[in-house]
């Protein structure tokens, strides 16, 4: 039998173009942007972190093949979003304004979305 996957809140709190540090692993520390999110997975791609080298076969697309690097998906529980208004890595809560949810930093309090 296979593990059932099902999506977790973390990916509602983080999205493509959000500014992460990661808080765990061996790339702990490093900070980039949001490439791609995964919610099947509940794993993102980060920018600049988690290279991985692909060994490529030559095609007619790369008649040339060989190794390229590459970043590879990190568990979305291994990043923590990066509050625009102080500048640190806070949990994101949910709240409604008006008619639209926003998220917002639970350290100051700022909201994160733009617009």
């Amino acid at each position: 039998m296979g593990k059932t996957k099902t999506k977790d809140n973390f990916t509602k709190k983080i999205r493509r173009g959000d500014t992460v540090r990661v808080i765990q692993g061996k790339e702990t520390g490093k900070q980039g942007k949001i490439l791609r999110v995964i919610p099947e997975d509940n794993r993102v791609v980060v920018e600049r972190v988690n290279f991985i080298k692909r060994h490529v076969r030559p095609t007619q697309r790369n008649p040339q093949g060989g190794v390229i690097e590459r970043e590879a998906p990190l568990p979305v529980s291994n990043v923590m979003l990066l509050c625009p208004g102080c500048a640190e890595a806070a949990r994101v809560g949910m709240r409604e304004e008006g008619d639209e949810k926003v998220r917002f930093c639970k350290k100051c309090d700022v909201t994160v979305d733009k617009g």
